[in-house]
């Protein structure tokens, strides 16, 4: 059964799903999106199973995006997506169906460094897990693939410093495209870039309410934001990471996972790429069953 819910963060209200097991194995679990998603993609599929396999999962929208209140819309601000995983686990605990000692967190994506940032500082998170986590400020500074040309930023940069004095002064906040404009242009750049561009803008799990831009000042605000940074202070709680063999971001969570202390466990789903975890059959059913085999383990 799936409910719809509210909470807030930071003053603003949050829009959520509430997935409730017809059998409780007493556990609850937070869901978040990636970047530019909403929580009725990735998210979704990963709660349905969750709840047939006998978790309360929540999913929500992210501040300025999706359902969820907040101006400028489609502002990623990291600091907030840290803090809406906090507030979700403020109402979580504050709810009489909720044993808050058995409450875990799994991010998909960006919400995959977010999750980290969050649980990292907040002992009610009693476990952690990532699917194809990504350190959304290192892909600014540094691309997917860890390769990308300094000047890239530097352009990035001073393009949100013009738009930032250009808002102050009474004009409209600006924002930047995420994908290609058409399939032409989405196959002329990389396979991850495609498969973006194909998972978020064709009928495979495209939703009106996904973000196809981002503010520009949402640039500053990610690069210099640094995910993994404290990764250590999940310990001694569990941390699961899971990635993709074939996943352009793998280098991410191998480099977060050997920061991270003990216990921790990682799985890298042979032959899939990073989108594939979002919704293809065979590698989101391995993220569930490793998903859920480590939640009924650690709380």
């Amino acid at each position: 059964m799936r409910s719809n819910v509210t909470f807030l963060s930071s003053g603003l209200k949050i829009w959520a799903h509430l997935y409730t097991p017809e059998t409780s194995n007493g556990r609850t679990i937070i869901v978040g999106h990636p970047g530019s998603s909403v929580k009725e993609q990735s998210p979704a599929l990963y709660a349905r199973k969750l709840a047939d396999n006998g978790f309360r999962v929540l999913t929500f929208d992210a501040a300025y995006q999706g359902e969820s209140e907040g101006l400028p819309r489609f502002l990623e601000n990291p600091a907030q997506r840290v803090e809406d995983f906090k507030s979700a686990a403020s109402y979580l605990s504050n709810r009489p169906d909720v044993d808050p000692e058995r409450l875990g967190i799994l991010g998909i994506c960006a919400s995959g460094g977010y999750v980290v940032s969050a649980a990292a500082g907040d002992r009610r998170i009693k476990a952690v897990a990532t699917i194809a986590a990504v350190d959304v400020g290192l892909q600014i500074r540094a691309g997917a693939d860890g390769k990308q040309d300094p000047s890239v930023l530097d352009g990035l940069l001073e393009t949100a410093a013009r738009e930032r004095t250009k808002a102050y002064s009474g004009g409209e906040m600006g924002g930047f495209p995420i994908f290609p404009a058409t399939e032409e242009e989405a196959r002329a750049g990389s396979q991850h870039l495609f498969e973006g561009w194909e998972y978020y803008c064709t009928s495979r799990n495209c939703h009106e309410r996904s973000a196809k831009t981002l503010t520009w000042d949402s640039i500053d605000r990610l690069a210099t934001f640094d995910a993994f940074r404290f990764i250590k202070m999940i310990s001694p709680r569990p941390l699961l990471m899971i990635t993709a063999e074939k996943a352009v971001t793998a280098w991410m969570t191998h480099d977060a996972f050997a920061k991270a202390g003990q216990p921790k466990t990682l799985y890298s789903v042979p032959d899939a790429t990073h989108v594939d975890l979002y919704d293809r059959e065979r590698a989101v059913a391995y993220g569930v069953e490793q998903t859920t085999n480590f939640f009924l383990n650690s709380i």
